[in-house]
């Protein structure tokens, strides 16, 4: 009778103990996330894009979902899409990928709706930005495009893949400060994601493309675009392209992305998805990804991501106004 006693009292014991973070997601289809849904507040083909396909991919052959729905919501930079993510307060289904381009966008489009709004999930990657031209442009390297930047700013139109204040705006900007020439004397032709750029480019609709490198790495690989500079602090291996301080810009710039959740979310939902982030970045199937894409790990999970994003926030802000854009 006493032994019955014991065990009995034990396996009380044991329904009432938690399970563990990391048993919440992963490890077999009774632990998986199931009905996710990945929302891209961009148009297909860009690096908000590319990166949530590869995220849900990895994650489903991991093992730590499901099938995860991925859905583009293009608008505004970004901030339609935070805006439907804010307003669906509670979900604790629905993630958006995001980054500093989105950062930007809030201020450039005065949106009603913040990222200090939303739960902080895991930054992911960073990347970063290509100054790039056609296989037919006259400007073999750099310094010739900048003599012709600054000979009439004016004139020679830069895309970039992200509105104001976004990653693609800030590296030409930051870039044109550093050549002599008045940032507010560029003309930058903002586009919505990389596919919408990479055509301008490859069309002529634009004298020089700006964007992550990931995005664009086939048609370089391709010989159809052709990498002046990068803006990483470090040549990346694999791109024939001085950084831009070989080339004589004093600029040093990378970008970032990451995931968000809905505001209102339960200590347990939050705990729930950040232990998902946790066992995809552990993930072969993810550090397979970074690899495809040349993407560097840059994984910052839950509270640690919340200040980095404030602190993006206040930067961002910073450098606006510092330009004269804000």
């Amino acid at each position: 009778m006493a032994t019955l006693l014991v065990l009995v009292t034990v396996a009380a014991a044991l329904l009432l103990v938690p399970p563990a973070i990391g048993s919440l997601a992963g490890g077999g289809d009774g632990n998986q996330l199931k009905g996710l849904q990945v929302m891209v507040p961009n148009s297909p083909g860009g690096g908000y894009d590319v990166t949530a396909r590869a995220a849900a991919s990895a994650a489903e052959g991991a093992g730590v979902t499901g099938a995860v729905e991925v859905f583009n919501l293009p608008g505004a930079g970004g901030t339609v899409g935070l805006r439907r993510l804010v307003n669906d307060e509670g979900d604790a289904r629905l993630l958006m990928s995001m980054g500093l381009g989105v950062v930007g966008s809030v201020y450039s489009n005065d949106s009603p709706v913040t990222l200090r709004q939303t739960t902080p999930i895991a930054r992911l990657t960073e990347e970063t930005e290509i100054l790039v031209v056609p296989a037919d442009s006259p400007y073999r390297d750099l310094p010739q495009l900048l003599a012709a930047w600054r000979a009439n700013p004016a004139a020679l139109p830069v895309g970039g893949g992200s509105s104001i204040g976004g990653p693609d705006h800030l590296a030409p900007m930051l870039t044109a400060k550093g050549a002599g020439i008045d940032p507010k004397a560029v003309n930058y032709v903002p586009y919505d994601g990389g596919g919408d750029l990479l055509a301008a480019v490859l069309g002529g609709k634009v004298a020089l493309g700006v964007s992550g490198l990931g995005e664009f790495s086939d048609q370089i690989a391709s010989g159809d675009l052709r990498v002046l500079a990068v803006t990483a602090g470090a040549r990346v291996p694999g791109v024939d392209a001085p950084t831009l301080r070989e080339a004589g810009v004093d600029v040093e710039f990378t970008n970032w992305r990451g995931i968000v959740a809905p505001p209102g979310l339960t200590p347990e939902q939050r705990i729930e998805l950040v232990a998902a982030a946790d066992s995809l970045h552990a993930s072969p199937e993810w550090r397979a990804a970074l690899d495809r894409n040349d993407w560097q790990d840059a994984y910052l999970p839950g509270d640690a991501f919340g200040a980095f994003l404030a602190a993006e926030d206040e930067r961002v802000a910073g450098v606006l106004r510092e330009l004269g854009l804000a």
